[in-house]
């Protein structure tokens, strides 16, 4: 057998050298591509500890709603669908042997005390606690939350806390189309007008839409499936009008001039805060009501929505 010289050993080891090193720099994108092939059954573990179904989304997010279906909230005389304004979540991101949670919980005043405590006991951190609307009753706030560690414990832990709520788990209803025999709003007019699709999920249109930049916390990227994409929520009020909330999430230059456009489209604005405590860039996020003719309201979200740095929509919609 003919021995390589000691040039070819070198060049050889240099091979062998730049591979590793091409290994280890792929390796995290591997990681993030992988999470698009996971499947709902490598989260069955974390489903079945906080008891509660989810789905897998973009980018490897396991997504759990957790809809205040127990309360009967009004706003400014509307009864709200939990779909519409009480919807907590729990989204999960595998972190390599580790994951990482965040979420928000809808929360009666008398319970965010002891659900608080017990996050902060079991070391996930709280990062805000306010109001998103006005006017509610009975009156609810919304705690966000960031935890990092093993998921199955991640998950007991949510649960543990939210065990000193009423928030519902278990199997609930299916998300659906529109609510049989409830007041409707023309779908169409309404996307055209946002320059925007939407799903309807129990009566209740739903359209998102994400920022240009990329957003990290701490360094990981934050994905849409994590709560940083604009939302923008149209229940059916009766005779084409729609209540509508949600909030805009917003760089700082941005927050005076969208709040100048909604208020002069009879939009009011309710809450100006922050939800995490390290995302880059620094967002804020601007919460919003309205009860009013529905084609008249998107026009105004869109006003509000080309003053922002948000991606173009997709092929199909203006």
């Amino acid at each position: 057998m003919h021995n390589p010289s000691p040039r070819n050993v070198l060049l050889i080891a240099g091979i062998i050298s730049i591979g590793t090193v091409g290994i280890a720099i792929l390796t995290p994108a591997a990681r993030h591509a992988g999470g698009q092939q996971q499947s709902e059954a490598d989260w069955k573990p974390v489903a079945e500890a906080l008891g509660k179904s989810g789905q897998l989304q973009a980018g490897g997010v396991f997504r759990v709603a957790m809809p205040r279906t127990d309360l009967n909230v009004k706003v400014q005389g509307v009864d709200v669908k939990a779909g519409f304004a009480l919807g907590s979540y729990a989204a999960f991101k595998k972190m390599g042997k580790d994951a990482m949670v965040m979420g928000d919980l809808v929360l009666l005043d008398e319970e965010v005390q002891d659900v608080m405590a017990r996050l902060l006991a079991k070391g996930i951190a709280v990062t805000a606690l306010h109001n998103h609307l006005n006017e509610m009753s009975p009156h609810v706030m919304y705690m966000h939350y960031s935890g990092r560690g093993d998921a199955v414990q991640l998950a007991t832990s949510l649960r543990e806390a939210l065990s000193a709520s009423a928030t519902p788990l278990g199997q609930g209803p299916a998300a659906g189309g529109a609510a049989g025999g409830g007041p409707e709003i023309d779908q169409k007019q309404v996307e055209a007008a946002l320059g925007r699709t939407g799903r309807v999920n129990n009566g209740v249109l739903q359209v998102s839409v994400a920022r240009v930049e990329r957003i990290t916390e701490n360094g990981m990227e934050l994905l849409p499936a994590m709560g940083v994409n604009t939302a923008l929520n149209f229940q059916p009020t009766g005779n084409g009008k729609a209540a509508i909330t949600g909030d805009f999430v917003l760089i700082g230059r941005e927050v005076n001039a969208v709040a100048r456009t909604l208020r002069e489209h009879g939009i009011q604005v309710t809450a100006v805060h922050n939800h995490a405590l390290g995302d880059n860039p620094r967002l804020f996020y601007m919460h919003f009501w309205a009860n009013d003719d529905a084609v008249k309201l998107a026009r105004g979200l869109r006003a509000a929505l080309d003053l922002t740095n948000r991606k173009k929509a997709e092929q199909g919609s203006k």
